[in-house]
């Protein structure tokens, strides 16, 4: 959406720092920080405690610089929606420059940081995956595609990467496994929100894929996802070397994974919902898909440190 569209041009209330808070998306980006954090851990090199927080800070200094710069591109959108009316561009609580030059700052200093405390190859792929979503989602794919969450759901995998990357200095198989889980993971954490959020989405004009595909195709690939996450998830039990994750972590992964393709299975195989439907098989969906994350992840830094 154009940042200088005329809806935008209204004279904004005085802003609040929680305002500024709120552009950085703090529920999402718990999640980021966390998977940055368990990425920093789970590695087979330890960090200093200072350069670790300075680490999981530019991670989180990134994230919710894309997250303001992602409100900031999308102020009209929102206003039209109602899940996001209430955010504070929108609200008119902020002017649209204060928001872009506030998410500019964050995550130009997120990268040096990161640079000159950590190293520049962490530096690099952090800054990779700020234009991933601010850039790459934001502005190309989420309004050209109803793949748009698919390819773009890269940008929410960078954390763990990152956070190896801070700990060891390199990019080896497991970090790289670690990005794929949640890749795999995003479109049908995603679209079992935009299935009982599709009309937000086909009111702005969003090719969201239940709004374009239909809810059934919508449903099918859920499943699909779920059905390529378990074996994904899996996947560092066997790895070899000082890689490889143990017992806590596999066990953990399978269960977890399995719950996940239960409760997409119900989703997938379900029809089209009516509309007095609570569309309770997507809600619990979606909401154990971000505790599934938070404990997969965990099982990994445990593994780690109290290995059987």
């Amino acid at each position: 959406m154009n940042p200088t569209s005329p809806s935008s041009a209204a004279t904004p209330m005085p802003a609040d720092w929680r305002d500024l808070i709120a552009l950085t998306k703090p529920r999402v980006m718990s999640l980021v920080i966390f998977t940055g954090l368990c990425g920093l851990l789970a590695a087979p090199q330890t960090i200093h405690p200072v350069l670790g927080f300075t680490a999981i800070l530019c991670i989180a200094m990134g994230a919710g610089g894309a997250a303001a710069l992602n409100q900031w591109w999308e102020a009209d959108l929102d206003a039209g929606m109602k899940r996001t009316a209430k955010r504070p561009l929108p609200q008119g609580r902020l002017d649209r420059t204060t928001a872009r030059d506030f998410a500019g700052v964050l995550c130009a200093a997120s990268v040096f940081l990161m640079g000159f405390a950590i190293s520049w190859l962490a530096a690099a792929i952090l800054a990779i995956s700020i234009v991933y979503y601010a850039v790459v989602y934001t502005i190309w794919l989420k309004p050209r595609t109803p793949q748009n969450i698919v390819i773009g759901g890269g940008a929410g995998a960078f954390p763990p990467l990152i956070g190896w990357i801070a700990a060891t200095g390199q990019i080896t198989p497991m970090p790289v496994v670690l990005f794929a889980i949640i890749f795999f993971w995003t479109p049908p954490h995603f679209w079992a929100l935009a299935l009982f959020v599709k009309t937000d989405y086909a009111k702005v004009g969003i090719p969201m894929m239940p709004v374009v595909a239909g809810e059934r195709a919508t449903r099918r690939q859920i499943l699909a996802y779920a059905v390529l996450l378990l074996p994904l998830s899996a996947l560092p039990w066997w790895l070899p070397g000082d890689e490889h994750a143990g017992a806590i972590y596999g066990v953990s992964a399978l269960a977890l994974s399995s719950i996940f393709l239960v409760l997409s299975i119900r989703v997938g195989l379900r029809e089209r919902s009516g509309e007095d439907d609570a569309m309770k098989p997507e809600k619990r969906l979606f909401a154990y898909s971000v505790l599934y994350l938070f404990a997969l992840f965990a099982a990994l830094v445990v593994d780690r440190y109290i290995p059987l």
